[in-house]
């Protein structure tokens, strides 16, 4: 814990700025960042006015490979992003928590009261209940605390502002009450159980463990409680690319259905072969057995798991390329993986509302722009929100800018891949 007004002083003498440099990458964001830090304290002193404080930070993610495959227990490919949400923080001698998010009104956490519940419903509260649960159902120590807290992961652009949310709170835990000892994994696997126990969402773990572990990772989840993690070192900009995301501005609303239908559409057709999960169902299997699948489960579960069996390939076949520094193997099976999750997965739009098709709409836009030379695809849950693309750095001012012109100021962004997870800045 520091100080807090010796915090800020040492924030504006640059005391930190190997750290800050290590979290946003792009030096040119360092004096935004200083001055962010500084703003959070000074909302921290005004709601809260402890005298000292520690600050954390958790990164959004953003999915390179693996479009809905870990909640079948296949293979993603995964990096943390520089855009991230901070929290300077302080401890509190009873059984409360209390945040106040920028532009959110404060709430309240009883650490007497972790029992998921109609009242808190799928809110922010239900959220901080669930990873505080969490911790205590696994035996770490826990506490209460007040938090100040300033997020700039784009809310509903598939850069997972939830998973991001849960990692801060469990890392706010882990850095305040246990010595900052609770491995990232656990901290993720604690974040997926409050979204799917408290806030009542069936996600997968691939959001939590991307923001947690940090960098970008290849994720194997056949042993969903021991997954196995390689770290993958790769910046786009070594290969003369960048890696952007473009929110479409395609509301999510209503469409709690469409993303639950993926993953139950994918058990029943694992559920043909007498399985849970398709990552238990071998690809040669799913392709002889089309038929059984077409006739017990439906046509949408056949299409789904031919997406599965292979998107989960691709994204061990993107690292091993990005392994071997082939990225024009890699940008390839970024192209396919797009193209798979249009036409077999089918989760760039919904049926029920084919007016509005955003993201086909910036899918199509993104190829006319990148001319070839690039690859774009559906990024995330899909449906709304956001596509991905890797841009040749000589282009990337123009992509951005059409864009922009297209979906609204600011709605592409150009996206830096950092090393660090969940992490105790100051």
């Amino acid at each position: 814990m520091r100080d807090i007004s010796q915090l800020q002083t040492e924030i504006r003498d640059d005391v930190y700025r190997e750290i800050l440099q290590n979290l946003y990458v792009d030096t040119a964001l360092l004096d935004k960042q200083k001055e962010r830090y500084c703003h959070a304290i000074d909302c921290y002193k005004e709601h809260f006015s402890d005298k000292e404080v520690a600050i954390f930070s958790a990164p959004g993610r953003s999915e390179i490979g693996g479009n809905h495959t870990d909640h079948q227990h296949g293979n993603v490919l995964c990096a943390a992003i520089h855009l991230d949400a901070i929290a300077v923080t302080g401890k509190r001698d009873d059984n409360v928590i209390s945040i106040k998010s920028e532009g959110y009104p404060m709430i309240q956490v009883s650490l007497d009261d972790l029992v998921p519940s109609e009242a808190t419903g799928a809110s922010t509260a239900s959220l901080v209940q669930g990873v505080v649960a969490g911790f205590k159902a696994h035996n770490y120590r826990i506490g209460g605390f007040n938090a100040y807290i300033a997020s700039d992961v784009l809310i509903g652009a598939g850069l997972s502002s939830s998973a991001s949310f849960e990692v801060l709170i469990g890392t706010i835990l882990s850095g305040l009450y246990n010595d900052m000892c609770v491995p990232a994994m656990e901290i993720a696997k604690i974040g997926q159980y409050a979204e799917n126990v408290f806030f009542k969402k069936p996600c997968g773990l691939m959001d939590q463990a991307a923001c947690a572990l940090g960098s970008m990772v290849h994720i194997d989840f056949y042993n969903p409680n021991e997954p196995k993690i390689e770290q993958v070192d790769f910046q786009p900009a070594t290969v003369g690319y960048c890696l952007c995301v473009t929110n479409t501005k395609g509301s999510h609303a209503s469409l709690t259905k469409e993303y639950a239908s993926i993953p139950k559409d994918m058990k029943d057709a694992a559920g043909v072969f007498h399985k849970e999960f398709l990552a238990e169902v071998p690809l040669d299997l799913v392709y002889s057995n089309l038929s059984e699948i077409r006739e017990k489960a439906g046509d949408m579960a056949a299409l789904r798991a031919i997406h599965f069996v292979e998107e989960t390939k691709r994204a061990v076949a993107e690292t091993e390329a990005l392994k071997k520094g082939d990225f024009k193997e890699f940008l390839a099976l970024v192209k396919a993986s797009g193209d798979s999750s249009y036409k077999y997965l089918q989760n760039v739009f919904t049926p029920r509302d084919a007016e509005h098709q955003s993201l086909s709409i910036g899918l199509a836009f993104s190829d006319h722009l990148l001319h070839n030379e690039g690859a774009s695809r559906v990024h995330g849950g899909g449906f709304a929100g956001t596509i991905q693309a890797f841009v040749p750095k000589e282009l990337v001012t123009s992509y951005k800018d059409s864009m922009d012109e297209l979906f609204g100021d600011d709605a592409c962004t150009v996206l830096q891949i950092r090393k660090y997870g969940g992490i105790q800045v100051m």
